[in-house]
């Protein structure tokens, strides 16, 4: 029987959630709900959010995310996967479609209940990206399309009404171009890698040839045939010298004088950097020496293995240069009118923070003292007996006057709408009441300049696609507001997280890097750093070309860098996702609207003088 005050829901999400891991199998896997886009990455998975009324479409909405997701989990190798990916965009969304029909499809032969859920999730999304409107062939997506057409032939089932308009505009296409290629569909979809081939060779059948890039069984043969060829030329016995014997005797008459000429060249190179060595240091002054060039500086502190393909295309920049002061301005608009519900509620809470935070501030005196302030409060006695001396007073230094505050916010397209606009004006609060306070506040937001690299990955396949290149995509550090800016004047700045387009992926270990170093270099004695995300680090272009692993592991090494040094105070809230298994101090909230509270409880423990009720709020076992 559920209890009064326990969530109706929250039964249906633990049953959910178990579900989820017997079908992904695998027990680790870390299963959240969250009320922004859903997905999964490594070992944890995002399920839409279902409220306390249990809805009948959110249910089936969140079981059909569910079952897609885990069948995903359990029988997609990314490794494989990231092999045979094509390059052009468009090959590349067809691609991965059929590869996630491939795993829904074979999930649904051993457990067919999972295509009535997953049924849900499609109807869901094509009613969403208003699928069933579309008339016109060249508006439907032919990704979309060719992942449906795989879904109906492996399982011979009908889609929902708005996915198949969708497959219908496109089907005799396809089945006219690569019908024949189709027929093998059910061959193939047992084993990852032959299906790989079997996408890539229906994608050239449509006419993308062009997107597909190297053959990477071709590359392979072509490395085989020449060690090959290396090895017959090694042990050929059949060469007694002549011809060959003469040909190498030439080649190495030749080498031999071309070395001399090298050498010699050398020698008068040596001797020209010599003198000019010789004459730099009689130029110098006196007491001068000429310095070396300097060692250049790791990407990462605190990984020195994390790499990054190019830093050539990475920003960091304010935020009013992206976008005009007239736009900033309708943005912030946009933003107070979006809120406008929730503003008296954050209000409160800062008020409530201010209240704290004045409750310390409130003046404290020394008082009888030689020398400082007159004490006016004393003069009567000085009236009364003109032979009692004057009395002085002096005020004690509050302790947490000398603060900086520093906001990251995850600025990913998976925050995207409302959590993103509760971030925003709860950054703006927060600033205004802390600056009322006299602790400076720093806003800063992170993400990167384009979708899937870039211009970064488009250099890395010019130069030939180097293995396991490191981070692959340009990063955009975004400055709000910094913490000598008085609030007023950037006001309009927080804005500009409502500006479309600008969300896009997170590369949280560098973003929360930078934030360290910015706060490291301030003067203020106390540095306090609050990141505020809605999942783990996600970047596909990395992620497809490097271990699955990469990104997650450099944010565990930043943050247990961050909290070994000591410099600054680390926090962190989780919007739907639990941050707690990376950071200590952390708190993770369901519901977007919740973190006002969170924030305001999260700073205000900061400057409780009371160590137990700092440790209740933050969650912190006390030292024994």
């Amino acid at each position: 029987m559920i209890k009064p005050t326990e969530n109706p829901a929250d039964p249906f999400k633990k049953a959910l959630a178990d579900a989820t891991k017997v079908m992904a199998d695998d027990p680790e896997l870390s299963v959240s709900y969250t009320v922004h886009t859903s997905g999964s990455t490594n070992d944890t998975m995002r399920l839409p959010q279902v409220s306390r009324r249990l809805k009948r479409a959110e249910v089936l909405l969140a079981r059909g995310t569910a079952d897609a997701l885990a069948l995903r989990h359990k029988y997609h190798d990314q490794a494989a996967h990231a092999r045979y990916a094509p390059e052009g965009d468009l090959a590349r969304g067809i691609y991965e479609a059929m590869e996630t029909a491939r795993c829904e499809a074979i999930g649904a032969r051993s457990m067919p209940g999972t295509l009535t859920n997953i049924n849900a999730k499609i109807a869901a999304d094509a009613g969403n990206r208003g699928y069933g409107r579309i008339t016109d062939k060249n508006e439907a997506p032919l990704s979309e399309a060719a992942g449906y057409l795989v879904r109906n032939l492996a399982t011979g089932r009908d889609l929902p009404a708005d996915a198949q308009n969708i497959l219908d505009l496109w089907k005799d296409s396809i089945l006219g171009k690569a019908g024949a290629t189709l027929e093998n569909l059910q061959d193939s979809l047992a084993d990852q890698t032959e299906f790989a081939k079997f996408t890539r060779q229906v994608i050239a059948d449509l006419g993308y040839s062009d997107q597909l890039g190297d053959d990477p069984d071709g590359q392979d043969d072509n490395a085989e045939d020449q060690a090959e060829e290396d090895d017959s030329e090694q042990e050929d016995p059949d060469n007694e010298g002549g011809e060959d014997d003469q040909e190498e005797e030439d080649a190495s008459a030749q080498q031999s004088q071309e070395e001399q000429q090298d050498a010699m060249q050398s020698e008068l190179s040596s001797d020209d950097l010599a003198d000019s060595e010789q004459a730099e240091e009689t130029e110098l002054p006196e007491g001068d020496e000429p310095t070396d060039h300097p060692t250049p500086a790791p990407i990462s502190y605190a990984d020195p293995d994390y790499d990054v393909f190019c830093t050539d295309f990475d920003e960091e920049i304010k935020a009013e240069e992206l976008a005009e002061p007239a736009e900033l301005e309708r943005l912030r608009t946009y933003l107070d009118q979006q809120l406008e519900p929730l503003k008296g509620a954050v209000s409160r809470l800062a008020n409530k923070l201010m209240r704290r935070l004045q409750a310390q501030q409130n003046r404290s005196w020394e008082f009888d003292l030689e020398e400082g302030i007159l004490d006016a409060g004393r003069l009567a006695r000085v009236v009364a007996n003109p032979t009692t001396p004057l009395s002085f007073k002096q005020e004690k230094d509050t302790e947490f006057r000398d603060t900086v505050v520093t906001l990251l916010i995850d600025n990913s397209g998976s925050m995207r709408g409302r959590p993103i606009s509760i971030a925003a004006i709860c950054a703006d609060v927060l600033a205004r009441t802390l600056e009322r306070c006299q602790v400076k506040v720093e806003i800063l937001g992170f993400t990167t300049r384009a979708w899937k690299g870039g211009q970064c990955r488009e250099k890395w396949l010019g130069s030939g696609r180097q293995q396991i290149p490191g981070r692959l995509n340009d990063l955009r550090h975004i400055i709000y507001k910094s913490a000598d800016a008085p609030w007023r004047r950037v006001r309009p700045n927080l804005g500009l997280m409502m500006k479309e387009g600008l969300l896009k992926e997170n590369i949280d270990g560098e973003a929360l890097e930078w934030a360290h170093r910015r706060m490291s270099a301030r003067p203020e004695a106390r540095k306090i750093l609050m990141v505020i995300s809605d999942g783990a680090p996600v970047d596909d272009s990395t992620l497809s070309v490097n271990p699955a692993n990469y990104l997650e592991k450099h944010l565990r090494d930043v943050i247990n860098m961050v909290e070994k040094r000591r410099v600054v105070e680390l926090l962190a809230i989780g919007i739907g996702h639990d941050v707690t298994r990376y950071y200590d101090r952390a708190v993770t909230i369901t519901d977007v609207e919740q973190l006002a509270g969170a924030m305001t409880e999260q700073l205000a423990s900061l400057f409780d003088t009371d160590p137990r009720a700092r440790a209740r709020i933050l969650g912190i076992k006390q030292a024994s």
